[in-house]
């Protein structure tokens, strides 16, 4: 069993969590049921030092029809029994979609409320809009560009110009997504008032993007071989961009290895490991030492599947390199001048 933390903020900010992971996961497994052969989400759980730390419960997709892989992860990781450690703990929801359809866009999203030893603490609100197919995806990146300016009103332009600064990847010049919003550190002094914020962001996140897969899906049932190809080319990009420049992932990796395949749950289930090498030659150094880790750590077959121990490869990658380079970690991205300290999963 795993034990929770004893701060009265992380035990709501638990609770705002855990709702959240709810309310998408029923309406996940509600549009499996109308675009897909109806197979619920499953829940996976693991533990920090078996528990005595913390851990957490992540809802993985199971219905293969409408996702290429989807999780909707919950974690609570607390060190109340060691007064060494300046985190006390942190408690977040990180979520990931990848449908099947390369109509329908791919969506991240990460609510968390991190607390240190002397009580302060702040909130992390994250939300991304990432489609496949660019041509087709001005409409949807207006709506969800539209909700995110409507429910954080006032913090919309600051999680704007964060998020596209964080999800940028130089060396393609270009974004991960088509819409970005990264609210770092964020504590007004009225706990109450900010969680009911993050609460209000989440669920219009969620329901903003089920029903962007849901007028996808219904607009177009199908797709070519061409679709699929880009969806391929989008998806080792978005492998890419996770395991070279996105500091929150990382750092996750280097805490421990007790989740990693939870970690590794946003990185699609194929990739184009021939892309994938053709970026090599564009990383700075040391970076290109770390592309060529992770082509190792891939099957040498095309499409380049993902799977559990796949995943653990490309962890122990990321890890080995990062504890051989530790100076590179400054090459990573940052949504603003005070990099995060600590991942949902830490």
């Amino acid at each position: 069993m795993n034990i929770s933390a004893k701060s009265p903020q992380a035990k709501e900010a638990k609770i705002l969590v855990e709702g959240l992971q709810s309310y998408f996961v029923v309406k996940l497994n509600h549009l499996a049921q109308k675009f897909g052969e109806n197979k619920p989400c499953e829940a996976v759980t693991w533990g920090r030092d078996e528990g005595r730390h913390g851990g957490g419960v992540r809802y993985e997709a199971r219905d293969e029809v409408l996702f290429d892989r989807g999780s909707v992860n919950v974690s609570q990781v607390h060190y109340d029994d060691d007064e060494t450690k300046k985190l006390a703990s942190a408690t977040a929801v990180s979520t990931i979609i990848h449908p099947q359809n390369p109509h329908a866009p791919s969506m991240h999203m990460h609510i968390s409320w991190t607390q240190m030893r002397d009580g302060k603490g702040y909130w992390r609100v994250m939300a991304d809009l990432n489609p496949s197919l660019l041509s087709e995806s001005e409409k949807d990146k207006e709506m969800f560009s539209a909700m995110l300016k409507n429910v954080t009103g006032k913090h919309y332009e600051e999680g704007k110009a964060q998020g596209d600064r964080y999800f940028n990847i130089p060396v393609l010049s270009r974004t991960r997504g088509v819409s970005h919003y990264y609210l770092e550190n964020y504590n007004s002094g009225d706990f109450e008032v900010d969680k009911a914020f993050a609460q209000k962001v989440g669920e219009a996140v969620i329901d903003c993007y089920c029903d962007i897969v849901a007028s996808k899906l219904d607009a177009y049932p199908s797709y070519s071989q061409e679709d699929k190809e880009e969806q391929l080319a989008y998806h080792t990009l978005y492998l890419f961009q996770v395991l070279t420049l996105d500091r929150g992932t990382t750092s996750g990796l280097l805490v421990h290895d007790q989740n990693d395949v939870g970690i590794m749950g946003s990185i699609p289930s194929h990739v184009n490991r021939e892309l994938l090498a053709s970026w090599v030659e564009k990383m700075p150094t040391p970076q290109e030492k770390l592309v060529l880790s992770l082509l190792e750590a891939l099957p040498n077959v095309l499409p380049t599947p993902v799977d559990e121990k796949t995943k653990k490869a490309l962890a122990q990658a990321v890890r080995t390199h990062y504890k051989k380079y530790p100076e590179a970690l400054s090459m990573q991205a940052s949504g603003n001048s005070v990099p995060p300290t600590v991942k949902n999963h830490a």
